[in-house]
């Protein structure tokens, strides 16, 4: 053989070993791994940096991510210029005290499934499931004749209550408690301990990484929750965030397309749940974690 097809040879042994490190060595993940999240990233940039552009400069540029003249007239004008405090003070209400009910009440609903053997727990669990493959939307009807015939339609308390126990909740919280051994409730058996206190000093305590995760998705879908309060409320005094943005869209502030208005609006209301994840990402529920083994 020529030394001309020995090289040749061996220049291809050299390539074909070069692609299989660069297979083998997880680069081209990490390439599609960059470009998915520039694409779900690129969005929200372009939504903060049309935020503090004029209403011409969004209209001639609308997804360009460095505004002609920097300013912070959407700002202004959300805060000063309409219900916008209104809106976040009702939202921010509504998500504290939703999200608080949720966690307790899953909780208790899901010890409850979990550890109590009560006749027609299988059906009660079998129609939690069924509720979980229920769309919301076919909901809303009836939510709204029961709130009407309790009397707190257009109150606090019709935009609350419906919303303080979800059956994700239940389920994800019955998953836990089951995953913790029962030898754990024993001692507390032998001392006399109640089924609540049981529940509350011991069980509890252990479900951290199940609670931060029902406050996360609790916290996110009701900051987030539109139908639920379009058929729940009707006055201005009661509106969320939700709606008041979903009004922008009408011309409520002024002329022109608003679109500094609209995202300046929608970077507020994205703050608080990015906040929530990013402090709390780490204690997103392991089915595992906390449990003790036998």
């Amino acid at each position: 053989m020529s030394k001309s097809k020995v090289s040749n040879t061996v220049r291809g042994d050299n390539s074909a070993s070069w692609l299989k490190r660069f297979f083998h060595s997880g680069i081209i993940l990490y390439i599609i791994l960059i470009v998915l999240a520039v694409i779900y990233i690129m969005p929200f940039v372009t939504q903060i940096a049309t935020s503090f552009k004029t209403d011409a400069d969004a209209t001639a540029n609308p997804v360009s991510l460095v505004p002609e003249i920097w300013t912070t007239v959407a700002y202004k004008k959300l805060f000063l210029n309409s219900d916008f405090p209104v809106w976040f003070k009702n939202s921010f209400i509504v998500t504290i005290v939703v999200t608080l009910g949720r966690v307790f009440f899953d909780s208790l609903a899901g010890y409850a499934l979990a550890r109590i053997d009560f006749r027609g727990r299988n059906v009660v669990f079998s129609l939690l499931l069924a509720v979980m493959s229920v769309p919301m939307v076919v909901l809303l009807i009836p939510k709204f004749l029961i709130i009407k015939s309790l009397g707190i339609y257009d109150s606090y308390a019709g935009m609350i209550l419906p919303l303080l126990i979800d059956a994700t909740g239940v389920f994800i919280m019955k998953n836990f408690f089951e995953s913790i051994p029962r030898s754990v409730e024993e001692q507390a058996m032998i001392d006399r301990a109640g089924t609540f206190r049981i529940f509350w000093s011991i069980v509890l305590p252990m479900a951290r990484p199940a609670i931060a995760t029902i406050s996360i998705l609790s916290f996110q879908g009701s900051w987030n929750e539109l139908s639920h309060f379009i058929v729940s409320t009707q006055s201005s005094a009661l509106t969320t965030l939700t709606k008041g943005v979903a009004s922008l869209a009408s011309g409520q502030l002024s002329q022109g397309n608003q679109y500094p208005v609209k995202l300046a609006a929608a970077v507020i209301m994205t703050i608080p749940v990015a906040v929530l994840f990013f402090i709390f990402q780490k204690q997103i529920m392991n089915s595992s974690e906390g449990s003790v083994k036998e």
